[in-house]
């Protein structure tokens, strides 16, 4: 309930604030790229549920992006303020609206598309038993996953064998060890990270 409570609060506070922030964002987006300014894709949440992300969109559009299709590694659809976005977490703001919905927490395990939630499924069960967060240690740990999957030969093999395996174990260590005072050091590592590496 704590927990519940200081997501509101926080997101309600979040989207007041940084309202403004959240104008200039969708005006360069427009004039960067277009419309729309929003990218809503189809996620997994708590106990398998299905919710609809939002962030602000960062990429040329492709309508099967919103049923989960994307290319892992490929980062060649990004647009030019879409990767000042992504730097900086900007994109991920809307889903503030998701936290408010009880769709998402502040904290917690990144929600994924359904493709990957087919793989390793006893290991989804237990990651599922909680709900989604915006940012995580894994999201800490594999910010610059793009580069990394950009490397491979076989991108979508090595999300799927050494990228995705990782992301579990960081995913179940949060459901094994969580707490207020963990999510506070979270929130607060994402911010400084985005900021300064």
């Amino acid at each position: 309930m704590l927990k519940r409570v200081f997501d509101i609060f926080l997101a309600l506070a979040g989207i007041i604030i940084l309202t403004p922030l959240g104008v200039v964002i969708s005006i360069l987006i427009v004039l960067n790229s277009g419309l729309p300014v929003f990218f809503i894709q189809n996620r997994v949440g708590q106990h398998k549920k299905g919710f609809r992300l939002i962030k602000f969109r960062t990429m040329i559009v492709r309508d099967s992006a919103k049923f989960g299709s994307f290319d892992v590694g490929d980062s060649s659809r990004v647009t030019g303020i879409g990767s000042i976005l992504r730097k900086l977490k900007l994109d991920e703001l809307p889903q503030l609206f998701n936290v408010l919905k009880g769709e998402m927490s502040l904290v917690g395990p990144r929600p994924e598309v359904e493709k990957w939630v087919a793989v390793y499924p006893e290991r989804w069960e237990k990651v599922l038993s909680v709900v989604p967060g915006i940012t995580d240690n894994a999201s800490i740990e594999f910010r610059r996953e793009e580069d990394l999957l950009s490397l491979s030969d076989q991108p979508e093999k090595t999300y799927k064998e050494v990228v995705l395996p990782q992301k579990l174990q960081y995913y179940e260590d949060y459901v094994d060890n969580q707490s207020f005072g963990g999510d506070i050091k979270l929130i607060f590592k994402t911010i400084y990270f985005s900021l300064f590496k």
